[in-house]
């Protein structure tokens, strides 16, 4: 019984890392950009996005304490095979990665 629930937990974890990380990468044609890439290195290897949009401000602390606010962005890229990329940008940086079949 404890090599079962050994052998879940380690399917499960290994099954969540999977997930994240295909969340993290966002393939244009050959190119490929990753988390933390700045809008310049998104544009350059990706082209201009069909659409994007000024999302607002968010605060961020540092590792100091200190509260600043930075400005959130949304691209939006497709349709590709039908599906929509969703790139959100938190003071020029790639932080999140979605995307939808369809809209």
């Amino acid at each position: 019984m404890t090599r079962w629930i050994v052998a879940t937990a380690a399917t499960f974890l290994l099954f969540c890392t999977l997930q994240a990380h295909a969340a993290s990468t966002h393939r244009c044609g050959s190119n490929l950009v990753s988390l933390d890439a700045s809008t310049a290195e998104v544009r350059s290897k990706c082209g201009e996005p069909a659409s994007s949009g000024f999302v607002g401000y968010k605060e961020v602390v540092d590792q100091y304490g200190f509260r600043t606010e930075v400005p959130v962005e949304e691209w939006t890229y497709g349709p590709t095979h039908g599906m929509y990329h969703f790139l959100r940008f938190e003071a020029n940086r790639l932080r999140q990665i979605d995307s939808e079949r369809g809209r």
